[in-house]
This record gives structure tokens, sequence and C-alpha cells, in this order.
């Protein structure tokens, strides 16, 4: 005989819908699954049977062969432990509730625990456009599938309280999350506390206003990087439409923090000078997003910008220009968004103090020339700003007046685009 549970994979970082097909031929007992599977799914084998056992449910013996339909897409991860339980209980009659119209998702422990997988948005999202009305996955991921409209959301901790359900032994609640104001981080900077530096702040504000890519040129403790952290708190508020994107991207990369429904607030990326070119703009054996994708929607900031290397700053050329990236492996090929603001700072010199006003420059005209040539000219030219920071003086650092604060930048940064 044969079975079907419906679950779900991951594509770059939309979802797609899979078919768990379960068949039971009276032979010597064996258990394939085969769909191009990789390791970790060739080992849910082991983690299945041992939890069919350890819940005291029967594992038939029989031939079980476990089709991921369709075939000709690779599948990776740990996320179809549970459909392919399901698709065995409920083909070997354990399980009697329709389950027709239902998703599953899930990793599994050896004693039946459900514990949490990456990417359940975008899985629940492709679910719900196949007509999927209820989505079986683990608890902690429970909330961050709950902004998806017109399905519902069991959290499941053990596969018996998932069996006791679906056989109407025990009912799951439906799972509501309350959207409240404590989802929302509250600013702990402000432009309000930088002192000085009005031309930078206003270069900061034009940018942000325009969404223009932006440098920083200056000597050490000029307050770039300071600048560049506060930048954020003066874009305007993310759509619904932009805070599902990043969502979906940070739930894809596993950095979505646990309770957490919907990120509404712009993602700023700072890397450090030491990251890979996979790390910047994204790759891997199996692909997986890069910072210039974890920033989408937000800021990317490269300090010390020569400090990077050459190679792996100029494959940030093409995706600061197309606002994606592709990233083509033998497998597969996938697309990346990555519409970013770019705040790139730098010192003027290998010693930082080129055109100082108190301190002397040690750096020879060579060693400059080399330094500022460490970014390549392609890069600089998708920069559209280029400002230079000054040290704030003595006497703005001690002033007493009151800077201005984000809040209100942020109006007139909105009020520009507004007239855009």
């Amino acid at each position: 005989m044969s079975n079907v549970i419906y679950t779900a994979g991951i594509s770059g970082i939309e979802g797609y819908l899979i078919e768990v097909e379960s068949d039971f031929t009276p032979a010597l007992p064996s258990f394939d699954i085969v769909g191009l599977p990789d390791t970790a799914i060739k080992e849910s084998r082991n983690r299945v049977r041992a939890a069919i056992k350890n819940c005291n449910f029967n594992f038939p013996i029989n031939k079980i062969t476990i089709n991921l339909a369709p075939a000709n897409i690779k599948k990776e991860g740990s996320i179809y432990d549970l459909p392919i339980l399901i698709s065995i209980l409920k083909a070997s009659n354990q399980i009697t509730k329709d389950i027709s119209k239902s998703a599953f998702l899930g990793e599994l422990s050896l004693s039946g625990d459900v514990k949490p997988i990456r990417g359940i948005l975008p899985m629940a999202l492709k679910a719900n456009e196949f007509g999927i009305d209820t989505l079986y996955i683990p608890f902690q991921n429970a909330a961050e599938a709950q902004i998806v409209k017109n399905i519902k959301i069991y959290p499941i901790k053990h596969i018996n309280d998932l069996i006791s359900h679906l056989n109407g032994k025990v009912e799951i609640n439906n799972f509501k999350i309350k959207f409240n104001e404590k989802e929302k981080k509250s600013n702990h900077i402000d432009f309000s506390q930088v002192r000085g530096q009005f031309e930078a702040k206003r270069a900061l504000e034009i940018a942000a206003a325009g969404g223009h890519n932006i440098i920083l040129i200056g000597s050490p403790g000029s307050g770039k990087s300071m600048l560049a952290k506060r930048f954020p708190t003066i874009l305007p508020n993310m759509s619904e439409k932009e805070s599902i994107e990043t969502t979906k991207i940070y739930s894809i990369a596993g950095k979505l923090e646990r309770n957490i429904s919907l990120i509404k607030e712009r993602p700023f990326r700072s890397p450090h000078h030491t990251i890979s070119q996979a790390g910047l703009v994204g790759g891997g054996t199996f692909p997986k997003p890069g910072e210039i994708t974890l920033a989408h929607n937000g800021v990317l900031f490269l300090d010390e910008l020569p400090e990077f290397s050459r190679s792996t700053l100029d494959v940030l050329r093409q995706p600061l220009e197309d606002d994606s990236i592709t990233i083509s492996r033998i497998n597969e090929t996938l697309k990346y968004p990555c519409s970013v603001l770019f705040i790139a700072a730098m010192n003027p010199c290998p010693c930082g103090y080129y055109g100082h006003p108190s301190i002397n420059c040690t750096c020879s005209k060579k060693s400059i020339s080399k330094y500022l040539n460490k970014v390549s000219g392609p890069l600089l030219d998708r920069i559209d700003i280029h400002v230079e920071v000054n040290s704030v003086s003595f006497k703005d650092l001690t002033s007493t007046n009151n800077e201005e604060n984000s809040s209100d930048i942020k109006k007139r940064v909105i009020k520009a685009r507004n007239i855009q």
C-alpha cells in the first residue's frame, strides 16, 4: 500500500511543497529513503525507528520505501523526520484522522521529542499557497509561523501528544499569538548622543532620504562607527512586505530569535574584516544567505574597509547594483535578495592621522597610496556619497547644547521619501 503526507522544503528563500510517500512491501525488513536525500535525511531512518519504538507504537516489519517527491530536487536537513514518521504510522493504520490537508515539519529525538528547525516561515507560506489549512510544527517555531493567514498552527512538543490529537484522544490548542509592543526592541542608541559632526549627520540624512551608499573617511576616534550604528534609527519603518521578507531570510539562516514572530526593525549587519567571500555574499556546498542578504531592507556596514581583502570587496559590485545575488552550484542556482544601504568607514592612511589637525602622520606617500588602492575604483564608484569625518573639538565634546535626536531627523527623511 502507499500513502502521501505533505511537508515542505526550501530553495533559496522560498519554500516548496514536498510529498512524502510511503510503501510497504511483504519482504525482508528494510527501510529506504529515496528522492535525492542528503546524509541527515538518510539518518532519519534511525531517528524515526527509535522514536516509534520508544513511544510504544508498532514499527512495521516490512520492506519500507519512503519517497520524497519531487524526486529531482536535492533535499537536505532533518526537517523530514516528523513527516516520515507520520507517513509510516498513517500507512500502518495507527492514525485515524484525515490529514490530507495537513503538513508536518520537525526534527525528532530518539525519545520522540519534536525539535525546532530553520525556515518555518517560507515553508508555511508555500504550504498555504497550495491549499494546506493545518500545520503541525515544533512548539518553539509556532510564533514564527503564526503570521501566515488562513492556516491553523498546532505546536508539537512530543509525538505522543500529536498522535493522541490525530486520533481524537487529546486536543492540542490551536496556537494564537498576541502581537504587542514587546516584540519591538527599544532603541538605546540615538543621534542625540553624537556631539558635533554636523556635516556627517547631514550626509547620513541625505543618504537615508535618497537611499544612497555612503563612505565615512576620518581619523580614529572621530566617531565614524558611532554614526554608522545610529543610521538605522533615522530610516523609515519597515512595511509588512519588507518585514516578512527579512523574517524569511533570518528564519532560513537560523538567526531568528525564539518567540519572535516578525522582524519589525531594519537589520544592521557589521561583519569583521576577516570574513570570506561566501560569508559576505552567501554560498557553500549547500548555499546559505551571506551578510549582504541578512542586511536586506537594512544596513550593511563595513568598518575599516581597506582591511577587507580586495577580492572579497569586489564581489559586492554586482549585488550593490542589482539588489540581488545569484549563486550557482552544480546542484542548483539560487537567487537571494540584497537591497541594502551600504555604509563603509576607513582611515585616510595606515596610521590613521593623515590630515589630523594635532597629530602628525607617520606614513610615506607610497604607503598611503598602497593603502587607498586596496579599495577598487569600481566599488568606490558604487558609493554615492564620500564624507570626511573630522575629529570633534574639545569645545563640541563638552558642549551642553542638546543635539538633534533621531526621531526629528527621521521625520524629515520620511517627508523627503514621500515627495520622491
